[in-house]
Parts: structure tokens; sequence; C-alpha cells
């Protein structure tokens, strides 16, 4: 049995690993990918941003049907269709960018059904007394799939052309889903597909479509561009009408009962948040090490793998401890780690030695480790059995709408910085004004950790707030 369970974990990791790995790697590729393909750098980004929009739209459905169908049953599927995507996304037979986008939104469906329903299979294959381990080596393949993207996309690059960074994942699928097939648990359907509340699955995808297109767009055209103000007004039109459908469905889409639960909404808003500062080093670091400092991409990727080292260090750590001790303890410490590495980002200057840059990435990657983990556990510890599906595919949610937020306040806040020092708008890196490059990355950190100050206040509120209700009992 424990066998059975180690064996279902490694390949659940795997095919999580893949698919937040795709929504990153691609981006070290869209310059070649735009020669070979002949089109604009903008219309190739598409390539990166319809992935991230398509899971974000249909997790949450999927995360239902999890809880309906079987969850095993819907990740099974969901590595087919993901492997075939990935297949299909390296052909390249003179179909140009319309066919890969169309393997990309296939991808995006097959990895969203694993993305839905992961967190929800290893709340249920591993007992209470090992779920955060469990849960930490899960979130490990997460964040390291999230953060690796860039490093390994180039590594690729260098050796062979842009159609093996999807084609990796057609082996590896392969492997992973045998591996994976037996181990998996056995379920029976406890519902059907009509159970589904479309209406409210419909009025979901399209919010976080609109959302998605006005943030992208709104880098591109300007925040007062008449479309992108239109997509995010109905976006939030659209959610409000989600909102009030759930509350009067008698079996909706998500049961916004689970919000009533302050431990899991504390837990799933304090991951996101968290996220959402993460990306900030993701997207800022390599215009650092590479323009600022003269880097090849290789070397800046491999400075940048101190991250998710350090990361798949901790993460097990991590695990063992929420096993014996207290979990919001534990995510607390995590979260001032990250504080405390925020702070030495904010200290880099133009002489600062790499080695010094090395540590901070390490102590960031090393304390979200620490925090991540038992955060999950805390998020699907909060709710009902049937209900774990759709707490899962929440989770992995907020986790997607964080690395948008992320890249675009990112993005938004560094050139907003440039532009004011600078006195005229600037969308670019300037070669001639290094110093203006690192005042506007220094005050785009600052938002950053601003945001991880928000994540460290919810956590001590969320962690005084357990202790008080224990004692109370």
């Amino acid at each position: 049995m424990q066998k059975n369970r180690i064996l279902a974990l490694i390949s659940i990791g795997i095919f999580i690993f893949m698919s937040t790995l795709d929504g990153s790697i691609v981006n070290v590729a869209l310059p070649t990918m735009s020669r070979e393909l002949q089109v604009s750098l903008a219309q190739v980004t598409w390539v990166v941003t319809i992935y991230l929009i398509v899971i974000s739209a249909v997790i949450l459905i999927f995360g239902r049907l999890g809880d309906l169908l079987g969850k095993a049953n819907v990740f099974r599927t969901g590595a087919i269709i993901f492997t075939i995507g990935s297949f299909l996304a390296g052909i390249n037979l003179g179909w140009g960018l319309p066919f890969l986008l169309f393997a990309r939104i296939v991808q995006a469906v097959g990895g969203s059904m694993f993305m839905a329903t992961s967190f929800g299979l290893v709340a249920q294959i591993f007992p209470p007394e090992t779920r955060a381990r469990a849960m930490a080596i899960n979130s490990m393949f997460v964040s390291v799939g999230s953060i690796a993207g860039p490093a390994i996309g180039g590594l690729i690059l260098q050796i062979t052309s842009w159609n093996y960074i999807f084609w990796i994942n057609v082996p590896v699928g392969i492997i992973a889903y045998f591996l994976g097939s037996h181990a998996l648990p056995k379920e029976k359907a406890k519902g059907s597909v009509q159970e589904v509340d479309f209406i409210g699955s419909a009025l979901m995808a399209l919010t976080i479509v609109f959302l998605f297109l006005g943030i992208n767009y709104g880098q591109i055209a300007g925040w007062s561009n008449p479309f992108v103000i239109g997509a995010i007004i109905l976006a939030v039109i659209l959610f409000v009408l989600f909102i009030r459908t759930e509350n009067r469905k008698s079996v909706p889409l998500i049961d916004l009962g689970i919000f009533k639960s302050k431990l899991f909404s504390l837990s799933v808003l304090t991951a996101m948040l968290n996220f959402t500062a993460a990306m900030f080093v993701n997207i800022l670091m390599p215009f650092f090490l590479q323009d600022y400092h003269g880097l090849s991409a290789g070397v800046a990727g491999l400075m940048m793998t101190a991250y998710p080292v350090a990361m798949l260090i901790s993460s097990p750590i991590s695990g063992v401890l929420s096993d014996k001790y207290d979990k919001e303890l534990i995510t607390f410490i995590g979260i001032s780690g990250i504080i405390i590495a925020q702070l030495g980002y904010l200290s880099i200057s133009g002489n600062t030695p790499y080695g010094f840059v090395i540590a901070a990435l390490a102590l960031h990657g090393l304390s979200v480790g620490f925090f991540q983990s038992p955060n999950n556990a805390l998020v699907m510890s909060t709710v009902d059995k049937k209900y774990l599906g759709i707490a899962g595919s929440v989770n992995s949610l907020a986790r997607n709408i964080a690395f948008v937020l992320g890249t675009s306040l990112a993005t938004i806040s560094l050139f907003f910085a440039m532009s004011s020092l600078a006195g005229r708008h600037i969308t670019t890196y300037i070669a001639s004004q290094p110093k203006l490059f690192l005042d506007g990355m220094h005050i785009s950190l600052f938002v950053s950790l601003v945001l991880v100050i928000i994540t460290w206040i919810l956590s001590l509120m969320r962690m005084l707030g357990n202790r008080k209700a224990k004692k109370t009992v």
C-alpha cells in the first residue's frame, strides 16, 4: 500500500512539474519561435498567454468533475490529453502559429485536469499523519516547475531546436502515466456530468478570460485603452453574476460555504500573495543579470537555479516538521525568511557580489519551501472529503492568477518607476542608463516586499487565531 502511495505521488508530481514548467519554459524560446514561424514577438507571446488563460478558465470545472467522476479518473484523462498536446505542439508542418496555439489549448486542457485534482488526490491517498510530507513533495514539484522554466528552456535551446521544449514531455509523460496508472486509486463515479453547474462554469471561465486579456493587453496598449478598461469592467460584472448564480444554485460549481472557513480563506489568500511576490524576482532578476551585468542567458539561468534547488532541499524538511509540529508556525517561519530575502534584494547594488545574489535567491527558495508545503496541507485540511477536488482546484487557480498578476505588477511597477524617474515614457531596458533600471528595480521590489508583509500579517493572524481557538475548546 505504501509503495503504491509513493508511486502515485511520483506520477502526480511529474505531471504537475511538466504542466507548471510549460507555463514559463516557452518564454526563453519566444525570439527563436518568432523568427522561425515568421510572426511578430507580440503575436508569438500568445503561445504563453493562451496556455495560462485556458488552464485558469477551466480548472474549477475539472475540480468539480473530479469530485463527481473521481479525481484519479480525471487525472488520468488529463495526463493523456496533455501528452498528446505536447506532441502536437512540437510538430512544425508549416501550419504556423494557429496550429501551435491549438496545440497549446489541448495541452492546457490536459494540464488543468491534473492541476485541479492533484492536491485532492494527495489528500485522499495519504493519511493525516503523513499528509503534510506528501503535500510538501507535491508543492516542491509545483514550485520548481514554475521557477525552473527559463533555465531548462535555455539548456534545451543550446542543444537542439525549440520543438523539443514540448516533445520532452512526451516520453516523460508516457513513463509517468504507466508509473501511476496502477498506483492511483480505482474510483467509482459519485455523480454525473449533468450535475455540473454549466452556467456558473461559463461565467467563471469568461471572468478569467476577460480579466487576463485586459491585464495582458493593458501592458501593451496602456491602461487607458478602451478595450482594456472594458475587458476588466466586464470581468468584474461577470464575477458578480457568478457569485449571485452560485448562491442560488442547490448544487453550485463552488460551494461558497468553504470560504466561510477563515483557515481556508486565509491559507488560499496567503498562497496567492506569496506567489505574486515571487514572480517579481522571476521577472526582474534576468534583466538585472543579463542586461545590467551583461551575463549570458545560460549563466544567469544557472545562478537563478539557486532558488529551485534550495526549495528542493527545504520542502521535504518542511513536510516532516509540519506532520510533527504546528503547521501555522512552520508557515510563519517560512514567510519571515521570505521577508529577509526580499530585504536582501533591496540592498543589491551594481557592486554587489554574485555570491550575495545567489544567497538571497537560495534563502528565498528555502523559505518558500518552508511556507508552501504546510500551507497547502492547511488548505486541504479545512474542507470535507467530498469537496477535496474543488478545494484543490481553487488553490491551483489562485496560484495561476498569482502568476499573471505577479508578472503584470512586476513589469508595470518597474516601467512606471523608470518612467517617473526619467520624466518620459519607458517600456524597455535602456543600455545607456543602467542606474535608471537599478532604481526602478528597487521600487518594484519594494512593491513585492509590501505584498509579503501583508502575507506575514495574515499568517500571524491565522496562527494566533488558531491557538486561541484551541485554548477555548
